[in-house]
């Protein structure tokens, strides 16, 4: 495909914009080349600014679960937008998420919302420090939770891609009050637990690592997370990628989770800025005005956000069958990933929970972040401008899970598998 005009639309973006992007990733450091200008998308699609048409498994890093420009979403949020788009002070659509949350995850009984999951994940582990009275955190090597200071700690995400396992600017002195364990490693964990767990404030995680790429939690991982509560330790699960997406109630209703804190985002908003962290109600009371522990967010709960979540979480609600068929036509586009690698003698592991995946390069299992560094990652550059120059919309790095909508059906996997035969 020829993208003359992303060329051109890059090269300005430069001369103004770090990097010429908002985000890192979004600038193809990892895999090379010119990323396209995407100006409109409808169900599974984009198009770029030089009216190329790629089929999208990056879905905006995850939110649209119901594909692109969904009338009913749309619909709603120019409904709302018609009566003005922020006021600064309280709104009805406040409420309403927040009670669509609660139905989700029985377990959250308050629910602050804020912009971004980096907003959450930032303010659920202030909380956790304020209602402890402790200092130190635990996370895990790849997990990434947002580009916070004392997050940004060997995380995954663009830290990974861009080979930066934290991040200039941070404090070492920050820095050190954020214990690093592996994943899926819970003897590790059990081991730190009986040497400092009185000192641990929280552990936060990812229940569905998104960003080294796909990594599955293990049974016994998953108990000595919930062991960590015999230490007075609040259990933050980070569910910004997996809420909403693994199943109406995320990771933690699908793997049974007891977290004391949840954060949410992505889906939340509906394809608008909007995240969330929520939990028991002894301690979310802690949080301003009800408590000691400030947070606050200018368009925090602003009404489009609020509408355009409303709208994806009713329907979705409403039509529980779409979680079945996003598991099925996951299944299906990796088993044809698997086939077709495998038929061509290339080494590979197939990582999928639900309607998120990826394709490792290397022999498998990829359980560990560990093991998820050791991918190809030139033969990653190849496989992404192959199907690119296809039509097929990749994740532009190896570490970054695809994603599928209930757009996506048997025909967009049979035309992913048709143009990686032409790659390979």
């Amino acid at each position: 495909m020829e993208r003359p005009v992303s060329a051109r639309l890059f090269a300005e973006a430069q001369r103004h914009i770090p990097g010429g992007v908002s985000s890192p990733v979004r600038a193809f450091k990892a895999v090379g080349g010119t990323p396209p200008f995407l100006v409109r998308g409808e169900g599974a699609y984009v198009w770029d600014a030089d009216g190329n048409r790629y089929l999208d498994y990056v879905l905006s890093w995850g939110p649209l679960i119901l594909g692109h420009a969904h009338p009913e979403v749309l619909a709603r949020v120019e409904e709302v937008a018609k009566r003005g788009l922020t006021f600064g002070a309280p709104h009805p659509l406040e409420a309403e998420l927040a009670q669509a949350v609660k139905r989700a995850y029985p377990g959250v009984e308050l629910v602050r919302f804020v912009n971004s999951g980096t907003e959450a994940t930032m303010s659920a582990l202030r909380l956790a420090r304020g209602y402890t009275g402790r200092k130190y955190l635990v996370k895990f090597r790849g997990n990434y939770h947002g580009h916070a200071d004392g997050l940004l700690v060997e995380a995954g995400s663009g830290a990974l891609t861009l080979g930066v396992p934290s991040s200039a600017g941070v404090p070492e002195e920050y820095a050190k009050l954020t214990l690093v364990l592996e994943y899926n490693d819970p003897e590790a964990l059990r081991a730190l637990l009986r040497a400092r767990g009185e000192e641990i404030a929280a552990i936060i995680f990812e229940p569905v690592v998104g960003n080294a790429g796909v990594l599955v939690p293990t049974e016994e991982f998953l108990k000595a997370l919930h062991e960590a509560r015999d230490y007075g330790v609040l259990l933050v699960a980070d569910e910004v990628m997996t809420g909403f997406r693994l199943g109406f109630g995320g990771a933690t209703e699908r793997f049974g989770l007891r977290p004391d804190l949840v954060t949410l985002g992505k889906i939340l908003g509906g394809g608008l800025p909007a995240a969330a962290y929520g939990g028991r109600r002894e301690i979310m009371e802690k949080v301003a005005p009800l408590g000691p522990v400030y947070q606050a967010g200018t368009l925090s709960g602003n009404p489009l956000a609020m509408a355009a979540g409303l709208a994806t979480l009713g329907i979705l609600e409403k039509n529980p069958g779409y979680y079945a068929r996003l598991e099925e036509v996951g299944a299906g586009l990796e088993a044809g990933l698997r086939e077709v690698l495998s038929r061509k003698g290339i080494p590979h592991a197939v990582n999928r929970v639900g309607s998120m995946l990826t394709v490792f390069f290397t022999e498998g299992p990829v359980r560990t972040f560990a093991e998820a560094r050791r991918t190809d990652t030139e033969l990653f550059r190849r496989f992404f401008h192959g199907l690119l120059d296809r039509g097929v919309y990749w994740p532009p790095s190896n570490f970054e899970a695809a994603f599928l909508s209930i757009a996506h059906g048997e025909a967009e996997v049979a035309l992913t598998l048709e143009a990686l035969e032409r790659v390979l």
